[in-house]
């Protein structure tokens, strides 16, 4: 099997399925990756639309469906459609088929709905993060534009190029993410690489600025206490700064601690917000009131002259 080095669709193409017969017809392109391209399509006879990809390169794409397919059985709600191979001139090229996550890549999300949707949202990418590292996988690659997030606050991971198994080397990263650009530690596959970049990418999200700023710095002067400076002189990380420190420093012992610690810290400042909020007179009740005045008012006032 050989996967063509940069296959291209047009919109209306029809990609038939070698084995499973399944006919997906092209929209348009959604992205490009380091590995392969992904396609909004149709399935033919059906209304629901998925993301088809097609990779540069037979092994690393069958790799990625490996990890999907090892996911698919502990996910209430499978990533990975089907996986199959369709002729393409005089080649055989690979695809596989997922789910299609309608909704903006986490930093556009964030920028038009507002902060606030930040602990939800982390809530959600902790549970994904269970899930696949329960699996015994790491994401590697973890930005914002590989977490895509609903309208409703939903999150899925996209971009399965970049997991590896524990304690390979993590296979594709982006420098302000990874852990041994901050020399921060290696690029060993584990629990910990995983929750660095999380903690990084939401310093990105609430000061990008600083981050950039401190990133800038030379190589053998870039350390974790660069982080940990964003996170102590803006009080906008004052409801997740404890615990984006201890991601950074790598002290959670596995990403379920890390999640239920995530879960604690967000429901503490939700409760917060609540208790503090002033207490505010519903209208119609302030309504209710000033009529009744009025009312008795009058009833004085005839009261009175009789």
């Amino acid at each position: 099997m050989t996967t063509l080095s940069n296959p291209g669709y047009s919109p209306g193409t029809i990609i038939t399925g070698k084995w499973r017969k399944n006919r997906y017809i092209v929209e348009r392109m959604l992205g490009k990756g380091a590995n392969g391209k992904v396609y909004l399509v149709q399935r033919a006879g059906v209304r629901e639309r998925y993301a088809l990809k097609v990779g540069y390169d037979a092994l690393d794409l069958q790799s990625e469906i490996n990890v999907l397919q090892a996911l698919k059985e502990q996910m209430p709600d499978p990533y990975l459609v089907e996986a199959d191979d369709h002729s393409l001139g005089s080649e055989e090229v690979s695809f596989y088929v997922m789910r299609y996550i309608e909704g903006s890549p986490l930093h556009r999300f964030i920028r038009k709905r507002g902060t606030e949707w930040l602990g939800l949202v982390g809530l959600k990418l902790l549970e994904k993060l269970v899930v696949l590292h329960g699996s015994g996988y790491v994401f590697g690659d973890l930005k914002p534009d590989n977490v895509m997030v609903s309208a409703y606050g939903r999150v899925e991971l996209i971009d399965y190029g970049g997991v590896s198994s524990f304690g390979r080397s993590v296979k594709q990263f982006t420098e302000w993410y990874d852990r041994g650009y901050w020399n921060a530690g290696s690029r060993t596959g584990d629990v910990g690489y995983d929750l660095f970049s999380f903690a990084v990418m939401y310093i990105g999200l609430l000061d990008e600025p600083a981050l950039r700023e401190a990133a800038c710095q030379l190589p053998q002067t870039r350390g974790v206490s660069d982080l940990q400076h964003i996170l102590r002189k803006n009080p906008a990380f004052k409801p997740y700064a404890s615990w984006l420190a201890k991601a950074l420093s790598g002290e959670f012992a596995d990403s379920r601690e890390a999640l239920n610690e995530w879960r604690s810290r967000i429901y503490e400042t939700a409760n917060r917000r609540i208790r503090n909020a002033p207490v505010r007179t519903p209208r119609w009740l302030r309504n209710a009131f000033g009529l009744s005045l009025a009312v008795l008012a009058c009833a004085l006032y005839f009261f009175l002259r009789s």
